[in-house]
């Protein structure tokens, strides 16, 4: 599934072509996705102006001048193409194979620019499990968002902060930080790439570095660096590349080459002057990847 930076890569790809645009038309191409379409769909965003692209953790927020806000999620397979009269194939060299069968084309916004440029934003979905819903106020109390955590990005989220939301919790360290009411829009991979740039375990006990002292304190400041540190690299990268995932201009993420533990079982550690490898494990059903030897 696609993760956080992946889904600001989406953001930013759409958001020139989106944000200020008018929606001439909205197809909605089968009654549903995951969950089914908001009643008069189309209806209700068809002539409407979009004036902003947002998003919060992993979902896109369209809103819409005097109108409902749209949430959007991908889901496993979800992904935005852009097209033109010009230009109707998906741009972009791709490394994994990306479905481009139009039974897969659920949703097509019918877009024109404030100069007169007229494109398609269409959303494919193989899989169905990404979904589009109304927010009718502030997209922030809508029930799919209202009990998300702090954002994993800018400096909101400092040691101090951290060490709060994990304070006397007893499970293991990375299932602690991917609950979503904690910290909002971490996933796996960046998780394991975090904890290994903090040099702690993913088994460890949560609320270790909440304890009171110096170490907990200099380890709780140093994951909080390294979660925000690993999720602004990502989104520099482009994201990542994982089976078929592409952006909305159809290239595709390039962060996958600087996976220091993800998806590298049996490697060595490339910390230097670590000496150990990278182990796999399992975790709540999820890979976890980490190094034993530098990671406590």
């Amino acid at each position: 599934m696609p993760e956080l930076p992946e889904v600001e890569t989406v953001r930013r790809g759409l958001q020139p072509v989106l944000e200020g645009a008018h929606l001439a038309q909205v197809e909605a191409r089968r009654p549903d996705l995951r969950f089914p379409f908001p009643e008069r769909f189309s209806e209700r965003l068809a002539g409407r102006t979009i004036t902003a692209l947002g998003r919060r953790a992993k979902y896109l927020t369209m809103h819409m001048q005097d109108g409902p806000v749209l949430i959007c999620h991908l889901g496993m397979s979800g992904s935005f193409r852009i097209e033109t009269d010009d230009d109707s194939e998906m741009p972009g060299v791709f490394h994994h194979e990306r479905s481009k069968s139009t039974v897969h084309d659920h949703v097509v916004f019918h877009v024109e620019s404030a100069v007169g440029t007229r494109s398609r934003v269409i959303f494919n979905d193989p899989r169905r499990f990404g979904f589009m819903l109304f927010s009718e106020g502030l997209p922030e109390t809508h029930p799919m968002l209202a009990g998300l955590g702090v954002e994993p990005t800018g400096n909101a989220l400092d040691g101090v902060l951290l060490a709060s939301l994990l304070k006397g919790r007893r499970s293991p360290l990375k299932a602690a930080l991917l609950d979503q009411r904690l910290i909002a829009g971490l996933g796996n991979i960046y998780v394991s790439e975090a904890l290994w740039r903090a040099g702690l375990s993913p088994l460890r006990e949560a609320g270790t570095i909440a304890k009171p002292g110096k170490k907990a304190k200099e380890q709780s400041e140093r994951l909080a660096g390294a979660i925000r540190s690993v999720i602004s690299d990502a989104i520099a990268a482009g994201g990542s590349s994982l089976r078929d995932y592409v952006h909305a201009d159809g290239s595709l993420g390039y962060f996958q080459h600087s996976f220091a533990v993800y998806d590298r079982e049996g490697e060595p550690c490339p910390k230097p002057g670590c000496g150990g490898h990278i182990e796999r494990i399992v975790q709540s059903g999820r890979s976890t990847f980490y190094c034993r030897t530098c990671q406590s």
